[in-house]
Formats: structure tokens, C-alpha cells, sequence
């Protein structure tokens, strides 16, 4: 059946697939620069929280490939459509790292322009930003452009309806939106085993009539190779995409977790052979594209672009309490004028 995935997760960086082309090299040392700059960063943000300058922070350790691969694939005028852990896809995407962290800071505001940078606000609940970004790549399908629409959720997005329900509407009106599944293992501490039975998540676009694949979630190159598959076949009117990418979050759920309470040191330990970052740097070294020197040089970039990110968020931001009352109701209720008032008359007493 057309719509089947691979029987097994597609792989290119040790074992090369033939219905996937290698990326060219400058593909590959593009991805390896945003995925070392992409961890620094993450680790950066993962101290801020320590500090008190952030409230949370999801980490994406491990899951490099997957960010970098989904921010590369698709082009400036296409639409990204975040969840809370996927902050390094949107700095790879070219936003402001510190407008990438506002929301985490605590702010009501995603801190970066949506229609600008056609980047939707990061999503906390899940799987509802995949009907979103169904309708919007309907929308614009019927406005006769070829944009498209890629969706970012986690496994556990998968148990959920809105999953489904977009999957279906996707299918019916051959919406140009890929979904990828970042399936790390975990939902939250529900382990994969509890969620499903299927033989891979990939297969539940099957049942949609939605054509559908599963990657080596930390094989840079098959990720990138998979989604270009995928964008490319949603642009061309084939319908919308599923990619299931096998990954591993290497870090808590959020700061605010103890994973150790739900998988063993070994599992860690196990999924550290197989990190996406070196698994890519021995590729590109035993091709000839990455060397000592170029290496010592990403390094340094990661580094500066990590002390520019900690500089910034030191600066203590200019915030006004009212705007909590913002944006609520086009209307504000009477118990939110109540509350305003109140606010106002705190301030003027201080």
C-alpha cells in the first residue's frame, strides 16, 4: 500500500536507503553548525531556569536532529507550528533567541511576530496546534499558493483527538501539512508501551488514507532527507505527510521533573551512544567535510551566541501588571474590571 511506511525506521547516515537521497554535504555541515549551536543554546536556557530567569524550560537534548531537520526543510514562506519543547527548531528558524524564550520568562505574549516570521506561538496543549495548521494550509491552498504547513507534536500528542480529527480533515481536503511526530519515549513518565500498540505511530495515518513514514529520529541526514520527501510531496498537491522520527529526550520533562523516577541511568546511558550530533560530526569527518578546525570554529559560534543569550537575559525586563487584564475578552468581564481596579489602586499606593 502506497500509504505504508518503512517497515523499519529509514537510516542514511551508516546504512544509505535507496528510496532516500543523501543530502548534499553543505546540507549536512549546515545542519551539523544549528544542531551544536541549537544544544548550547538549550543547556544555556536549562541554567537560566536554575537562576530564577526562567519559570520553565522543556529541554530538547537529544532531539537535535529533529528540530534542525524540521526548521531546514521547509522554506521562508512556510508556516512552523511549535510545541513548548521545540525552541530550538524556532532558533534554527532565525527568530531571536530571547524572543523564543519570552514565553517561557512568564510573559502573556509569545514574544515573537507570528505573521513575520510565520511561526506559530509555541503550543502547550497537546496536538491542537494541528488543526490549526490544517486550516491554515487549507486556507492557503484555496488562495492558490503553495505554502506549507509542518506540525511539530510528541507521541503523546497521538493519544489525543485533535490529532486525529486533523489527520482526517487533512486527508479529506488534501491539506499541504506535514505532521512530524517526535516520538522521545515518553509521555511526560507514560512510556510509549502505555500509550499504543500500533507497530509504530507512524501507521495511524494509514486509517486516514494519509501517506506516512518512520526515520531515525537522530540520523540528521535521514530526518532532513524524509521531510524534504515529505514537504515536497505535500506541495505538490499529493495531501498532507506523517513522519514518525524515533528519538530520546535526554533531559527531565521540564525542569520541574525527575526522570529518574521512570526510566534507569542505562536507558540514558544506552541512547547516548547513538547522539544525533556525533553520529552526523563522524559522518562529515570521515567524508572530509569537517575537520579540527571547523569544528573548534563551530564551537566558538556556539559559545558566543550562548553568552549573547545569557547577556540579554540578565537585563530585567520592562513589564506592566495591567496587561494581564489584555486580551482576555474583547469585552473585559466585570469581574476583570474589579480586578484591574484593584491593581490600580496597589500601584498607586506604593
Amino acid at each position: 500500500m502506497e500509504w505504508l511506511p518503512s517497515p523499519t525506521p529509514v537510516r542514511l547516515l551508516e546504512q544509505p536507503d535507496p528510496s532516500y537521497p543523501m543530502p548534499a554535504p553543505e546540507r549536512l555541515l549546515a545542519a551539523y553548525r544549528a544542531m551544536v549551536v541549537g544544544r548550547r543554546f538549550d543547556a544555556q536556557a536549562t541554567t537560566l531556569t536554575k537562576q530564577g530567569r526562567l519559570a520553565v524550560y522543556p529541554s530538547s537534548r537529544g532531539q537535535e536532529a529533529c528540530q534542525v531537520g524540521a526548521a531546514l526543510s521547509i522554506g521562508a514562506d512556510d508556516w512552523l507550528f511549535p510545541t513548548y519543547r521545540d525552541s530550538v527548531a524556532l532558533v534554527t528558524r532565525g527568530i531571536d533567541p530571547v524572543q523564543v524564550l519570552t514565553l517561557l520568562r512568564g510573559d502573556w505574549h509569545c514574544g515573537y511576530d507570528v505573521p513575520s516570521t510565520r511561526t506559530a506561538p509555541q503550543c502547550t496543549p497537546l496536538a491542537t496546534q494541528t488543526l490549526h495548521a490544517v486550516g491554515l494550509a487549507h486556507g492557503e491552498a484555496r488562495k492558490g499558493r503553495d505554502t506549507v504547513a509542518l506540525a511539530l507534536i510528541g507521541d503523546g500528542a497521538t493519544s489525543e483527538g485533535d490529532f486525529h480529527e486533523a489527520l482526517n480533515f487533512a486527508a479529506v481536503f488534501r491539506a499541504p501539512v506535514v505532521f512530524l511526530v517526535q516520538n522521545n519515549g515518553y509521555a511526560i513518565s507514560v512510556p510509549l508501551a502505555k500509550q499504543s500498540v500500533a507497530p509504530s505511530l507512524a501507521h495511524k495515518g494509514i486509517g486516514y488514507g494519509v501517506h506516512s513514514e518512520q526515520v531515525d529520529g537522530n540520523d540528521a541526514a535521514a530526518v532532513l532527507s524524509v521531510l524534504e520527501t515529505a514537504v515536497a510531496h505535500a506541495r505538490g498537491g499529493g495531501g498532507p505527510f506523517l513522519v514518525e522520527a524515533h528519538t530520546y529526550r535526554m533531559e527531565p520533562h521540564t525542569n520541574a521533573d525527575d526522570a529518574g523516577r521512570y526510566r534507569s541511568p542505562d536507558e540514558v546511558e544506552r541512547w547516548k551512544q547513538r547522539d544525533p550530533i556525533d553520529r552526523l560530526g563522524r559522518h562529515l569527518r570521515q567524508a572530509g567535510h569537517l575537520d579540527d578546525a571547523e569544528a573548534e570554529r563551530i564551537s566558538a559560534a556556539a559559545e558566543e551566541f550562548a553568552a549573547e543569550v545569557r547577556t540579554r537575559m540578565q537585563e530585567e525586563p520592562v513589564v506592566e501588571p495591567a496587561d494581564l487584564f489584555r486580551h482576555v475578552y474583547a469585552e473585559p468581564t466585570p469581574q476583570l474590571v474589579e480586578q484591574l481596579a484593584q491593581l490600580r489602586a496597589e500601584q498607586e499606593a506604593l
